[in-house]
């Protein structure tokens, strides 16, 4: 078999990553595993009954208009994004936010990833003065997608959190502001909120010192938005949405449950906005009309941030404070467990301090045991330095029905258990 020789892009994406493993995992566990498989390492959203009633509805809605089935899937929308839903979204936000914006500030992508994808390699790598800018992460561990999108090497650079301990059990990063330099090969500043994988949502307080950070050393503020306001808002603290000339902000369908319609969203001043609009007509020609067409009346008439705010956020805090008992109950003092405190998102970080194996090796383990997790040292590329806590911690889901998390929690238990009280 004739085995191609790859470019270092194609070493880059062609050759396994820990993004490729998660979704491996999660789409066998969602369609071909048996029914004892415990999938709690993707990011697939919960299938709410409300939720998925409406998406019902608002396809019998398409189909019953004379057109606008024929329209979604026989025609292309412009790169930018279908008119009327991006003129939607853009009144929304001037009237509900006070944001200046107008359809020329956003463009559509092909789910969020892709977003990332066109931003970070239109910004960073090879310059055409010959120098080569990066992507400064001032916080990880920070979304495993990232990793291994750059077209070129030595990308990211990421700094070290500092961990404060909460209570007995939890614990929280925290931006390490003084250990923070922005050089001269940073091309932008780039955080999740809420963190996927730890569920930290940034304060209000740190998003204002690093978007002036950024408007001092004049570089975009990239803020990852996937699970946080003004839609899906599956925000669990205190946090208010930013934007501004000088941030780039994305947005997703995917968590507030359209995750098969591939949408992201980007939100930014003009020149970027046409910037990713015509990267769309080079790499796809168009983008995905589904999940636009089925939003566009929920945008018009404020209905995606009812759903957001009456039905998915509180959905999902139930869902941590079950996951979170559950730790409880089945974690004991002869583990050093920890988990960050819950402040978004879909997931549980589990810390366990100085654990005699590899979360790889964990995450191995747990497999035989038909529990699916993500092992957390996926999380902290970027660094310059080795750090022991980033083979100590993973990410659990909470997504998934509830038999199957607390069962998978359990089993969780019972193998770190046994790690420990082997070597002792």
């Amino acid at each position: 078999m004739m085995t191609p020789e790859y470019s270092k892009f194609g070493e880059q994406l062609c050759k396994g990553s820990g993004i490729e493993e998660l979704m491996y995992d999660l789409g066998n566990a969602l369609t071909t595993a048996g029914p004892d498989v415990k999938m709690l390492g993707g990011g697939q959203p919960a299938h709410i009954p409300e939720v998925d009633a409406l998406w019902r509805k608002r396809m019998e809605e398409i189909m019953a208009d004379g057109q606008c089935f024929e329209n979604m899937v026989g025609n292309y929308d412009p790169p930018q994004g279908n008119p009327h839903f991006i003129t939607a979204l853009a009144k929304m936000l001037r009237e509900n936010f006070g944001w200046d914006v107008t359809e020329k500030n956003i463009a559509i992508t092909s789910g969020g990833q892709t977003a990332f994808f066109f931003l970070f390699n239109s910004l960073a790598g090879r310059m055409g003065d010959g120098s080569r800018k990066k992507i400064l992460l001032p916080l990880v561990p920070e979304y495993i997608g990232y990793a291994n999108q750059s077209v070129g090497e030595d990308f990211f650079k990421a700094v070290k959190p500092i961990i404060e301990e909460v209570g007995d059990s939890q614990f929280k990063y925290r931006v390490d502001f003084d250990a923070l330099e922005i050089t001269d090969d940073i091309a932008a500043i780039c955080v999740s909120r809420p963190t996927n994988p730890t569920g930290n949502v940034l304060t209000d307080n740190e998003m204002k010192r690093l978007a002036d950070l950024a408007k001092q050393h004049d570089i975009p503020f990239i803020i990852d938005n996937a699970y946080g306001a003004p839609f899906p808002n599956i925000f669990f603290s205190d946090a208010n949405p930013m934007w501004d000339e000088q941030v780039i902000l994305t947005l997703s369908l995917s968590k507030i449950g359209l995750p098969g319609t591939r949408t992201g969203i980007v939100v930014a001043n003009e020149a970027v906005a046409s910037a990713v609009a015509s990267m769309s007509a080079i790499i796809g020609l168009s983008n995905n009309n589904i999940g636009q067409t089925m939003m566009t009346p929920l945008v018009e008439n404020g209905d995606i941030l009812k759903l957001s705010n009456n039905i998915v956020k509180p959905y999902y805090v139930e869902k941590t404070k079950q996951a979170q008992g559950w730790v409880k109950e089945y974690f004991d003092e002869s583990v050093p467990y920890r988990y960050h405190v819950s402040e978004g998102a879909l997931f549980l970080w589990l810390w366990f301090k100085d654990m005699p194996v590899s979360s790889k090796v964990l995450y191995t383990k747990l497999k035989e045991r038909e529990v699916l997790i993500v092992s957390g040292h996926y999380f902290f590329f970027g660094l310059d330095e080795e750090w022991s806590h980033t083979d100590e911690c993973i990410r659990v889901t909470y997504t998934m029905p509830e038999e199957k998390v607390r069962g998978g929690i359990e089993i969780i238990a019972e193998v770190v258990k046994e790690i420990y009280t082997s070597v002792n």
